[in-house]
């Protein structure tokens, strides 16, 4: 009885860890794609944050300003994303057992755990800012 149990479950057991891979790996690509943007973006502004660092800014100060610039663009996303996965929950109805839809502790966990791996994408650029030498900064152009 446990292997017919074992084969007729194996292929939705499979779908589900393939799913499950895939899921980790877009994941992965979305934060190395943020870790990439927000380094650009840091690079790009190097001048203002090596003028702005001159004339007296905190470290902490040229921190929030990095991070802001990366969470916004996550804030904007997850929104974006959060109204599409509502309007196509139609579409799913017939794949979930067990679990609603539209089932709230599940979109806010995978929201926080976004928002978790973005805020760890943009740090390392947010930190690298704020090490930026005033000097070097301005002859960089």
């Amino acid at each position: 009885m446990e292997e017919i149990l074992a084969t007729s479950l194996a292929q939705p057991r499979f779908s589900a860890t393939l799913l499950g891979v895939f899921a980790v790996l877009a994941l992965l690509l979305a934060a190395v794609g943020l870790y990439g943007l927000v380094a650009y973006t840091a690079s790009q502004r190097t001048r203002e944050i090596g003028i702005r660092i001159a004339l007296g800014a905190a470290s902490h100060d040229i921190l929030g300003m990095v991070l802001a610039g990366g969470l916004w663009l996550v804030l904007a996303g997850t929104a974006t994303g959060l109204t599409i996965a509502l309007a196509l929950t139609r579409l799913l109805r017939g794949l979930l057992f067990g679990v609603s839809t539209t089932d709230p502790v599940t979109f806010a966990v995978v929201t926080a755990l976004l928002l978790c791996v973005s805020l760890a994408a943009c740090l390392s650029p947010a930190r690298r800012a704020t090490r930026v030498n005033p000097i070097v900064a301005l002859r960089h152009e």
